[in-house]
């Protein structure tokens, strides 16, 4: 079986991350998504692990092949734990490629026996990240169609509240 990993913070999952995930469960028998805790990532997620995790769950719920976990640890530890031998990334614009390049080589030294595989997104998505839907909806623009509408209403409400 060939399992496959698809990693982040996810906070807020978008529409980007979404057709990774799918993309991806066409290629692999097995997609996992692991989300990470990240409590320190720019002042702390504004959703909970869980919530993210539950987020996700509902949007893929039509790919059989995809499962949801929440991490704290090294990546390389959860693919191992996994017996996943594949590490799915999303590459948006040239910006992100830098970064996630030094990650992916940092994984390698950490275990040569995991590869890191690269989805570029599509143009729709291309510009799309968590950090700037969270900019929008913060100024009350609507953010429907970058995230799923249950994320976007939950959104809007987290911000409302303050956190």
């Amino acid at each position: 079986m060939k399992r496959a990993l698809c990693p982040g913070t996810f906070d807020p999952v978008t529409c980007g991350h979404l057709d990774i995930v799918e993309r991806a469960s066409g290629l692999f028998d097995e997609v996992v998504v692991a989300v990470a805790l990240s409590p320190d990532k720019g002042g702390g997620p504004i959703f909970s692990v869980e919530e993210r995790c539950g987020f996700i769950r509902d949007a893929c719920s039509h790919l059989p092949n995809v499962s949801v976990r929440p991490f704290d640890s090294l990546l390389v530890d959860l693919a191992r734990e996994l017996d996943a031998k594949v590490i799915i990334k999303g590459l948006r614009a040239v910006t992100d490629f830098e970064r996630e390049f030094q990650m992916a080589q940092l994984n390698y030294r950490l275990d040569r026996d995991i590869e890191t595989m690269f989805i570029m997104s599509i143009p729709e998505y291309m510009y799309l990240s968590s950090s700037a839907v969270k900019e929008i909806a913060g100024f009350g623009g609507n953010v429907r169609g970058l995230v799923p509408d249950e994320v976007s209403d939950r959104l809007q409400d987290r911000l409302r509240e303050g956190r």
